[in-house]
């Protein structure tokens, strides 16, 4: 089974090589890549968040395997959907599933459920993987489509990840999250500090609380602390925030902006 691509042409462009030069322009050729456990990516499309994404992704040196956290934004399905499919369609090609990681990951614990109706439509995680396809065009992926809200699930299936990484494994992890949603700039400045605070200090259950506590609408939260946890649990000691802007940079409207964010975890 191949996984169409849904939202090329909104999201980014459909036409491969006018995918490739845009690409291009987003992701930095200078970049100072590293080995990374996790990155936080964002997941609007490319003309608002295409830039701080490329920024993330030309600060990692990208795996054989991706896991690809992202949001299920419709909330149907399993609380941990794990794609089915054996390849995703990028207008630059397909992309492999990796199926031996997949199998194991859904053998290390039972709120892992193989269902990939909560992908199919789901833009979390289309978006990430051309920055993938083009950036390593060997690479796998694992695409999981996360709805669980629960701070113990959270942690639960985080710490049936972190094995996964058990000797040196090529594998890391992308969270795919905006920030605040629809709130003036400076209050969207404001909110999305706090929350990248507890990124920045490792911290799931405070990224956890802190965004419940104060409301943000960080729209994948969950990603986020499944996460920042597996990589602590891997041996995370560092976070690194690589940029933060908002829609208002682009559109011109400071009433109402989404945040983004790229942070790096190592």
């Amino acid at each position: 089974m191949s996984r169409k691509s849904v939202v090329a042409g909104h999201f980014y462009p459909a036409d491969g090589k006018s995918l490739e030069r845009e690409l291009r322009r987003l992701l930095p050729a200078a970049a100072a890549q590293r080995r990374v456990l996790g990155l936080l990516a964002p997941h609007a499309g490319y003309v608002y968040s295409g830039s701080c994404a490329g920024m993330g992704y030309g600060r990692v040196a990208l795996t054989k395997t991706v896991i690809i956290l992202g949001v299920n934004h419709r909330g149907a399905g399993p609380e941990l959907a794990v794609d089915a499919n054996d390849t995703w369609q990028t207008p630059l090609g397909e992309v492999e599933v990796d199926t031996e990681l997949r199998s194991r990951l859904l053998d290390s614990s039972p709120l892992f459920r193989l269902d990939s109706e909560p992908g199919r439509m789901e833009h979390s995680l289309e978006v990430q993987v051309p920055f993938i396809r083009f950036a390593s065009p060997g690479s796998r992926i694992l695409p999981v489509a996360v709805a669980a809200h629960l701070l113990d699930d959270l942690l639960a299936a985080a710490e049936a990840i972190a094995p996964l990484f058990a000797g040196g494994a090529d594998l890391m992890m992308v969270a795919s999250s905006d920030m605040s949603h629809y709130i003036s700039a400076s209050r969207a400045r404001e909110l999305d500090g706090l929350a990248i605070e507890r990124m920045l200090a490792l911290d799931p259950e405070g990224l956890y609380r802190t965004v419940r506590e104060n409301r943000i609408s960080m729209c994948g939260v969950g990603p986020a602390v499944i996460m920042l946890h597996a990589a602590r649990q891997a041996g995370a000691t560092r976070a690194e925030l690589v940029c933060y802007t908002h829609s208002g940079e682009v559109s011109g409207d400071m009433d109402e902006v989404v945040g983004y964010a790229s942070l790096i975890v190592f």
